[in-house]
């Protein structure tokens, strides 16, 4: 894809579909505590993507969005550790996040670029 934002759009609604799907599975007593809190998360991402992606300051809403992947890999070790998902899902759960994480990451880089260049004359 030529837009590297579309592409982040693509890999979170690639997250948010094997979140739902994750989720469902969850025991009940934990479908309004821990699942809500995830599905929080992942709708955050997309508005923080899309807030990022608008405003001409990008550094505040990135960051934001990076500590909202930070929480959610939290999140996602918890329901490891509580028994609700396997190894696997584990693996195949941070695979999805990492590789948001690691577009985020170079936009990060690619902003902190930008902002050298200006303050140089």
């Amino acid at each position: 894809m030529k837009n590297p934002h579309l592409t982040l759009l693509t890999k979170l609604e690639e997250l948010d579909s094997y979140t739902h799907t994750v989720l469902h599975q969850f025991p009940r007593m934990e479908r309004h505590l821990l699942c809500a809190e995830m599905r929080t998360s992942t709708n955050q991402f997309l508005r923080l993507a899309t807030v990022a992606w608008k405003r001409r300051q990008k550094s505040a809403a990135l960051f934001d969005l990076d500590v909202e992947i930070e929480v959610f890999r939290q999140l996602i070790r918890k329901a490891h550790r509580l028994g609700y998902i396997n190894t696997h899902r584990l693996g195949v759960w941070m695979g999805h996040t990492n590789a948001i994480g690691q577009i985020v990451g170079g936009w990060i880089k690619h902003e902190a670029g930008k902002r050298k260049g200006e303050a140089m004359p």
